[in-house]
């Protein structure tokens, strides 16, 4: 398993399978790696292709907000 593992960390791949052949699960990302493929398909990874990340700040207290373009 070492070996397996230590292989695969070099190995520029979007999957490499041990003791058994191409497993698609739905959890599992799966796609290609620099110009064999484009994004991931299944599991978290491939809602990065769908989303944006936005920040929104909300302050919930109840103290009257310093204005910064008070003299």
């Amino acid at each position: 398993m070492a070996r397996a593992h230590r292989v695969a960390a070099r190995i520029d791949c979007g999957l490499v399978s041990v003791n058994t052949f191409r497993p698609i699960l739905p959890a599992l990302p799966y796609g290609g790696f620099k110009m064999s493929g484009i994004g991931r398909e299944n599991g978290l990874e491939v809602l990065d292709d769908y989303t944006e990340t936005k920040a929104v700040y909300v302050d919930l207290s109840t103290e009257e907000p310093a204005d910064p373009f008070r003299d």
